[in-house]
């Protein structure tokens, strides 16, 4: 049964109508038009649909409807500065150019968003751990390293949490 939600996305509040159960991903992506998560594998296993939920990252594939109201989600498209400047994590993505073919990077984006958010100084397991979920076929692995630990040394250069 259709039921209406008021969702808190990228620091708006959107009302949308659907199922409870309707996955997260299809809310962002087809009602919100949020198009930076991906759809993947479906079943919340390569992380290319990864997005924020209080900060935490989760995979909106397997995140019910009915589960996320009252809570603050962010997307890739609500990193960035309200200006249209990117996140220090998006910037080292590009400088370090870790982006391969594009698929999976937004949900490696919002896995390093969460960690250096909990994390300021990252050791080298605590970047592993937190990509554990996100996949990447093009081999970029190195680079993507590379881009994170960055992305960390600019944000404490710049006192950010």
């Amino acid at each position: 049964m259709t039921e209406t939600f008021t969702l808190r996305v990228n620091g708006r509040d959107c009302e949308v109508r659907a199922e409870p159960d309707t996955p997260l991903l299809y809310i962002l992506r087809n009602d919100l038009k949020l198009k930076g998560t991906r759809f993947g594998c479906g079943e919340g296993q390569c992380g290319a649909c990864t997005v924020l939920l209080d900060g935490h990252p989760v995979t909106s594939c397997d995140t019910p409807l009915w589960s996320v109201p009252g809570h603050e989600i962010t997307t890739i498209e609500g990193i960035g500065g309200g200006d249209g400047s990117l996140h220090p994590v998006q910037r080292a993505f590009a400088d370090a150019q870790a982006i391969q073919c594009g698929y999976c990077i937004d949900g490696i984006i919002m896995a390093a968003v969460a960690l250096l958010n909990r994390e300021r100084d990252p050791s080298e397991a605590q970047i592993h751990a937190a990509l554990e979920r996100n996949l990447c076929r093009c081999g970029t692995h190195v680079r993507i390293l590379r881009a994170i630990r960055s992305a960390a040394l600019a944000m404490r250069r710049r006192g950010e949490p």
